[in-house]
């Protein structure tokens, strides 16, 4: 199956989830040490090049003062979080949020979690007024496309039926 098909077949073909029973709420700053800790998890995972803890726990405490900046936190101690970012759009009445990093610890997996954080994400969407929620997925990341579909979301173009890129530069 190429990347292509994929959207239209996980919509077909979903994956049952089970419901999460955790809590999940809007992280503050003092929430920065258990945020920069599931990050620090999150990237190892992938072998990916990330500041060190102290700097990740200073970038959670400024960022999470301001509106455009938010991150979820699942579960007491945490055992997933979503971060996302808030930006004006000249495309929608409500700002658009990109949502930058999900993650739930491996054992902890297939409960729902990154559902319930998805939900809640939703939710305060609906809430605040957004007029879009984005999403990044590297095009390996199968299981996160699957995922992303079963939550609503589609890499397509509704009316013409593009399929979404996203392209950056790094400074």
């Amino acid at each position: 199956m190429t990347a292509d098909d994929l959207g239209e077949a996980l919509h077909r073909y979903p994956v049952p989830m089970s419901e999460a029973a955790v809590l999940v709420r809007r992280a503050t700053g003092d929430d920065a040490p258990e945020l920069a800790r599931l990050l620090t998890a999150f990237n190892a995972e992938y072998d990916a090049v990330i500041a060190p803890l102290q700097v990740l726990e200073e970038r959670f405490r400024t960022t999470l003062g301001g509106p455009d900046f938010m991150a979820l936190l699942a579960g007491t101690p945490a055992v997933g979080f979503a971060t996302f970012s808030v930006r004006p759009s000249i495309y929608y009445e409500g700002p658009v949020a990109l949502l930058e990093d999900l993650y739930v610890t491996p054992a902890r997996r297939n409960e729902g979690i990154g559902a319930a954080l998805v939900t809640r994400l939703m939710a305060i969407a609906r809430e605040e007024g957004w007029g879009q929620l984005e999403i990044q997925v590297d095009e390996p990341d199968v299981d996160a496309m699957r995922f992303y579909a079963r939550q609503g979301f589609t890499m397509h173009d509704a009316t013409t039926g593009d399929r979404a890129l996203l392209w950056w530069r790094e400074f």
